[in-house]
């Protein structure tokens, strides 16, 4: 992969993963004990072929982690963080992050507290941290996990220069739609393949008295995510990948096109539960849990979001593979999109303790524990798909690995954060302004293409 932009693949690479989860989605319709070993490392967990990762003792050691992860996504990597504590008597403690998380750990920086380690939801961040002389490159230990258990793609994406920085912890595969099982069968719906075939099912939806659309507009981020999908199969790889690096213009007709495209379900305002007002009011486990619950009259039949939505599935009476099913993002052009996502630790303070919570996390034995609760998807190719709780994270999982490095990486997140990362600002307001009035087709392109050459003018 290259070193700027470590998504370039070929139309082959995007179909290939494709292919993998319309064929695993058909098929849907925690560690263990402790052992010291004779240097006095402490061992445990259980991974796949019963490997584990050796650690250090670092009793009396502290450390801080920091995320922009709330709720049970915080939670469930807590217990990660907890059983790293167990095998090494070291103490962490999770920090809370904001958006844009470049901003929040400058502030941390200048007071003199950063955290140790932290966890980048875009490669651009890791690139800034890098330029920012912030974070510090992986040891020996570390670089080793990745190179038994990761593809070279997804190392690759977390590096900078040709020099490792980042430990791409969790993935997600962000082209999915997931859907009320009920309400599809009391609209006579099918699963679309095809951009006209979703329209179709939206159609049958609303006709049987149910919004189609649930959309988490006060999170701008999930209609960056809807732009990827329709931009990347109607436009192809090749201009994903310009557009990604600001190689060609926001004000393109390639941009046109797909922004036209999505006001086809947005400019429709019953399509979307509570309208644009109420969609930009809606933050994104809003979006998903209001899709599954009411019974047979939920407040939308569809939302879209990647495999991470089952977290907050999770949140409602709704089973994953009977009440609440998905299929992949349709094809809009030839062929559908597969757009992957992820977030990477980063160490910012360098320390033996720190090092050894990366390469923990870089082992099979972490993320097997956050497999195992649900909402999470690991690029580890060493986790035991047996980990994850039930068959479609199971086959999701499959396919994420089965397709090596064959993936486009989520472009906002590709851009520098004053434009692809900032609440309010960026892509993500002028994406949010769309969504209140999609008519505005050209004025959506020329504040796109305003915003994106200042942050990519100014690098920041």
């Amino acid at each position: 992969m290259r070193s700027k932009s470590s998504t370039i693949r070929t139309a082959r690479a995007v179909t290939t993963l494709a292919a993998l989860l319309v064929g695993a989605l058909a098929l849907t319709a925690c560690s263990g004990g402790d052992d010291e070993d004779d240097t006095g490392k402490k061992t445990g967990g259980s991974t796949a072929g019963g490997s584990t990762v050796t650690l250090p003792r670092l009793n009396g050691t502290t450390l801080e982690v920091s995320a922009v992860w709330t709720g049970t996504e915080q939670a469930n990597f807590k217990k990660v963080l907890a059983e790293f504590e167990e095998r090494t008597g070291a103490k962490v403690t999770f920090v809370p992050a904001q958006d844009p998380i470049i901003n929040f750990l400058g502030s941390k920086i200048a007071g003199g507290q950063p955290p140790d380690v932290v966890l980048l939801p875009q490669p651009g961040a890791i690139r800034q941290t890098v330029q920012k002389r912030w974070a510090k490159p992986l040891g020996p230990d570390a670089l080793k996990e990745l190179r038994e258990n990761y593809s070279p793609g997804w190392q690759d994406v977390g590096k900078v220069d040709g020099k490792q920085y980042g430990v791409y912890y969790k993935a997600a595969n962000k082209s999915l739609i997931w859907y009320n099982a009920q309400a599809f069968e009391n609209a006579g719906a099918k699963e679309p393949k095809t951009w006209q075939e979703l329209l179709t099912s939206a159609r049958a939806v609303y006709d049987s008295g149910v919004t189609p659309f649930s959309v988490g507009g006060a999170d701008g981020w999930t209609l960056t995510d809807w732009f990827e999908n329709v931009y990347l199969s109607q436009a192809g790889p090749e201009k994903y990948d310009r557009l990604a690096q600001h190689r060609i213009k926001w004000t393109d007709p390639s941009v046109k096109r797909a922004l036209t495209t999505l006001a086809q379900i947005w400019g429709r305002k019953d399509y979307v539960a509570g309208g644009a007002d109420g969609a930009l009011q809606t933050e994104f486990p809003a979006s998903v849990t209001q899709t599954f619950t009411g019974g047979d009259q939920p407040k939308a039949a569809m939302v879209y979001e990647g495999d991470f939505a089952q977290v907050n599935i999770g949140d409602t009476q709704a089973e994953v593979g009977t009440d609440a099913k998905v299929f992949p993002f349709p094809a809009v052009g030839s062929e559908a999109p597969v757009v992957s996502g992820g977030d990477a630790a980063v160490i910012l303070e360098d320390s033996e303790g720190a090092q050894a919570l990366a390469t923990f996390l870089a082992s099979p034995d972490a993320a097997t524990i956050q497999a195992g609760l649900g909402g999470y998807l690991s690029p580890n190719r060493n986790v035991p798909d047996s980990a994850y709780p039930n068959e479609v994270q199971r086959r999701i999982a499959r396919a994420l690995v089965a397709s090596g490095d064959d993936f486009r990486f989520d472009m906002s997140d590709q851009a520098p954060q004053a434009f692809g990362g900032t609440p309010g600002k960026g892509e993500w307001k002028a994406l949010q302004d769309f969504l209140k009035n999609p008519k505005d087709v050209a004025g959506a392109q020329a504040r796109l293409e305003k915003d994106a050459a200042a942050a990519y003018g100014n690098g920041s």
